[in-house]
């Protein structure tokens, strides 16, 4: 397999990643032939992936809207993965010019492809590092050097904790970054749920599978679940929705079926 002259020195390229997978949905060039095989395998199952991508894309462009307007200018996007059209820094800038940004992801080709975009940007940045070590993110220069900690933050965790199991306890994680926040900050949030979808459950779980083959298992959390992340937030209305109707611009009847798949919701400290 040959190697693109944007992958960075090291990587595997033959092991799939679920950022190039979802980069591929998202109709973007950053991926190898093996993440765009594990995609369309996941398809068979659930041909409306791509139309979650693109809702999850959708609802965080509203959301970062609606966190600058209520005058937040600095964001923390975790999972942040390959910037691909309508990234948080793009999305933020154009309502915010000055506002900051930090990206975190712990796949090296979203790292050095941000690294790439972001280049020459005093307000935004990217940092290697994984949700599962919170302390680490907040701890570190870049994230200290760019985001003051004393005053209200965006912090963006959107489709991201469905793959990170329970063994890992992501709400303990979630949970320290919350108090890590000034008050006033925002937790926006997005996550996957067999509810919502279109097909029996048995046959969503063959996309399950698929991801569980490449070693990166996605969980599917029930409603009940994902509202756990929002604890010590004062929920956002209209709350834990599908995402098409989080703030909708356009009719959510419009919307493809899948999008309505998983939740989506933003909280805020008191």
């Amino acid at each position: 397999m040959e190697r693109p002259a944007w992958a960075p020195r090291g990587i595997d390229i033959s092991v799939p990643s679920v950022s190039r997978i979802h980069d591929f949905y998202l109709g973007g060039s950053h991926n190898f032939e093996v993440d765009r095989e594990a995609a369309r395998r996941a398809m068979e199952f659930l041909p409306g992936l791509p139309k979650i991508a693109q809702a999850n894309r959708a609802f965080m462009r509203r959301a970062v809207r609606f966190a600058a307007a209520e005058g937040i200018s600095q964001f923390l996007d975790i999972g942040s993965g390959i910037p691909t059209f309508g990234s948080v820094h793009e999305v933020v800038r154009a309502v915010s010019p000055q506002a900051r940004v930090m990206h975190v992801d712990h796949d090296p080709v979203a790292v050095a492809h941000s690294q790439t975009v972001l280049a020459g940007d005093e307000h935004a940045d990217v940092l290697a590092a994984d949700l599962r070590k919170p302390r680490e993110i907040l701890d570190s220069p870049q994230v200290r050097g760019l985001i003051d900690q004393n005053r209200p933050v965006a912090l963006l965790l959107v489709a991201i904790l469905h793959f990170v199991e329970d063994m890992d306890d992501p709400y303990a994680a979630v949970a320290e970054l919350r108090d890590a926040l000034a008050p006033g900050s925002l937790l926006v949030l997005s996550h996957a749920s067999y509810e919502g979808i279109p097909l029996p459950p048995e046959r969503a779980e063959g996309a399950v599978d698929v991801y569980k083959d490449i070693r990166n298992p996605l969980v599917m959390r029930s409603r009940d679940s994902i509202a756990r992340f929002f604890e010590g937030y004062d929920m956002v209305e209209p709350g834990l929705v599908p995402m098409p109707h989080w703030r909708p611009e356009t009719a959510p009847e419009d919307e493809d079926a899948y999008s309505f798949s998983g939740f989506a919701g933003v909280g805020r400290t008191a």
